[in-house]
């Protein structure tokens, strides 16, 4: 549902989202109106002081005025219940009941002054327990005037003003205006909705410096966020109302699934002893991957021993050991990558914790136990890593006996290039291969650092032929499909249940928005009947709701009140409300494709995704495609799938459980991922 329009301008909230903050003020009314009565009733007679007559006056009118603003909250809290969410024509009346309860705050907003303003002044001789009562009151108000103040500013739209459209009373000629008209129009908005979105990057970031490559990646994230929201006007609450359904629609299709079925893969698939050993090189490797990460996911693993372990060491000179290293900021680095990997500080070539944008921390080891130098690159942990992460255009990246176009994703590309030349140019790995000229090169890395160390592989692979990549949940939209099929030689991405970052790309991301659309559109139930059950869902499980398809077949002639707005020239002429029309196709790209490195070996969980706390979660390992990929899974673990301690934990499970947990190669599940 378009956001609401009132006071002139669009705001956060649509006419269906006062029914959860409506029935809350109107709990907290009632109770306070309640307690304001039972005091007035028990000291009706008792303000006989000198100033008693306002004190009395004063809860008497205050009991009138609550008891009005509790009428307008139940018309308020009843209405918003009605239509559906692409059905507002029961609502037509919320904004005269906003404009009401609007106009209610300026003489609440004065009585609470005045009686302020009593208190202080004329309670002079009066029992405490009336002047506490009045006091009570006041205060009461006036944290409901903030809170109402508070939730203004949380639901303002900067941009509701801007948004063009014709009025709702034009007649059709006007809204239908021509193409070249409308794409102007189309092209303001987009750079207005640029310059907000750059000019909050801005206020965010702003203890960062801001260097050229700071303002260019603001201005590249801006581009993309407003061009990504500009073609709909979904409110917060229909984007969780529509992943809530698309939850449920995705888990029915799961368990609809017939269990016998088998897909098969190229015969180019690894067999069974290859997965066994390339799950061993996992769980090696991902200990180092994770240990880049530094004394912060050392402490959160160990929340009981991390901080003694490293308390020790943390405060002490070891000059001597850093020289040696040749590292940067290392701090209480150094020891958590020591306690967290078993090396010895001897076999560290460099660590480097220097961070700045497209430039995060590695380390170089010499992995004695594989055989490898090894080089380690850390995952997103910083804002900076965060910009680096967003710049998400894409770089064309030249790879030398590669066939096809090769780009990449352009904050990882250049975050890999840095890497490349501090290994390079400053002779890191000559020094290491002077040490050990017998060992093979390794590159690891754990969601940015996988990103990075897969490129950064495609990039050492002319020098280091031998040289093996272990990129741990990678994100999705990293390089092309040239670069991708080039990179199955030497990368191998380890990819944990539904996690939500490999699944991560700009097409990916289009999908899925056309797909929240779809959602919204076709269900004929109230939002918060929506939401209400959809948390019960995630919190509790039980059997997914019918509602999501009911109307799943339906075709455009039914679909004909457009999403932005329902007078909006943009929605017309919106990709994404297009492709709604008739069938599942998804709307034109606009983006270049962009794919997950080298072979995928998948992860998930063995028996049934919801168990008592205290079981013992068991998994399954195989080898999958990257159209497993495609599609983003709504799930409570699509984050929690992501976070390097719980993919330590899952490949550690694996390689204890061997025997139980290995699925041939040719039972994927890709099947599952497509909606």
């Amino acid at each position: 549902m378009p956001g609401m329009v009132v006071f002139g301008r669009r705001w956060r909230i649509a006419s269906d989202d006062l029914v959860f903050p409506g029935a809350f003020e109107l709990f907290i009314r009632a109770v306070w109106w309640i307690v304001t009565l039972v005091l007035y009733t028990n000291h009706k007679g008792q303000f006989d002081c000198q100033g008693g007559a306002y004190l009395h006056n004063y809860l008497v009118v205050l009991l009138v005025l609550l008891a009005v603003i509790i009428l307008t909250l139940c018309a308020v809290v009843y209405i918003s219940a009605q239509g559906t969410i692409m059905n507002p024509g029961p609502r037509r009346s919320m904004p005269a009941l906003v404009y009401l309860r609007a106009l209610l705050y300026f003489p609440e907003l004065v009585w609470a002054c005045l009686g302020a303003v009593w208190v202080s002044d004329s309670s002079t001789g009066c029992k405490p327990a009336e002047v506490g009562a009045v006091i009570g009151a006041v205060v009461s108000s006036w944290i409901i005037l903030l809170s109402m103040v508070v939730g203004v500013l949380v639901v303002f739209d900067p941009l509701g003003s801007q948004r063009p459209g014709a009025p709702p009373d034009a007649p059709l000629g006007v809204r239908d205006l021509e193409s070249s008209e409308s794409s102007q129009l189309f092209y303001t908005a987009h750079t207005v909705a640029s310059r907000a979105w750059e000019s909050r990057l801005r206020l965010l970031c702003c203890c960062l410096p801001q260097d050229d490559n700071h303002r260019a990646a603001f201005s590249s994230i801006a581009q993309l966020v407003s061009g990504f929201f500009l073609d709909t006007d979904l409110v917060p609450s229909d984007i969780a109302a529509g992943l809530a359904l698309l939850h449920q629609e995705q888990d029915k299709m799961e368990q609809c699934r017939d269990p016998d079925e088998v897909l098969s893969h190229s015969p180019s698939s690894p067999i069974r002893e290859d997965l066994e050993v390339e799950l061993e090189n996992a769980t090696h490797f991902m200990q180092f991957a994770a240990a880049a990460y530094g004394w912060p996911l050392y402490v959160y693993s160990n929340p009981l021993t991390g901080l003694c372990k490293l308390s020790g060491d943390c405060c002490r000179s070891r000059q001597a050991e850093y020289d040696l290293v040749g590292g940067d900021n290392l701090g209480c680095h150094f020891t958590s990558i020591l306690q967290s990997t078993g090396l010895q500080y001897r076999d560290f070539i460099h660590i480097s914790f220097h961070n700045q944008i497209y430039e995060i921390p590695f380390f170089v080891a010499l992995d004695h136990k594989r055989e490898a130098v090894l080089v380690a690159v850390r995952g997103t942990l910083s804002l900076k890593d965060v910009l680096t992460d967003l710049s998400a255009e894409c770089e064309n990246l030249s790879v030398e006996g590669v066939s096809g176009t090769c780009y990449a994703h352009k904050g990882i590309s250049q975050a890999a290039h840095y890497i490349y030349k501090r290994l390079v140019n400053d002779g890191i790995l000559s020094q290491a291969f002077n040490i050990a000229p017998e060992y093979k090169l390794v590159i690891t890395g754990h969601s940015l650092g996988a990103g990075a160390a897969s490129l950064l592989a495609v990039l050492l692979r002319s020098t280091h032929p031998t040289l093996q990549c272990y990129a741990f949940s990678p994100p999705g939209g990293l390089m092309s499909k040239a670069l991708a099929d080039y990179s199955k030689q030497f990368v191998i991405s380890v990819v944990l249940g539904k996690d939500l970052v490999p699944r991560l790309s700009i097409p990916n991301m289009e999908d899925l928005k056309r797909r929240l659309l779809k959602m919204v559109s076709n269900c004929c139930k109230p939002k918060y009947k929506i939401l209400m059950h959809g948390c019960w869902y995630e919190l509790f499980g039980g059997t997914p709701d019918d509602f999501p398809t009911e109307l799943e077949n339906r075709r455009e002639e039914v679909l004909n009140q457009p999403l932005l707005g329902e007078e909006s020239l943009l929605v017309h002429r919106s990709n994404t409300y297009q492709s709604l029309s008739s069938d599942d196709s998804p709307s034109h790209p606009t983006h270049l494709p962009l794919y997950l490195p080298g072979r995928i070996l998948h992860i998930t969980e063995d028996g049934p995704t919801r168990r008592h706390c205290f079981s013992q979660v068991r998994y399954r390992a195989e080898w999958s495609s990257e159209t497993s990929f495609r599609n983003v899974l709504i799930s409570p673990r699509m984050i929690a799938d992501h976070m390097p301690d719980v993919v330590l934990r899952a490949l550690r499970t694996l390689t204890r459980e061997q025997p139980f947990a290995l699925c041939p190669s040719s039972m994927s599940n890709s099947h599952l991922n497509v909606i």
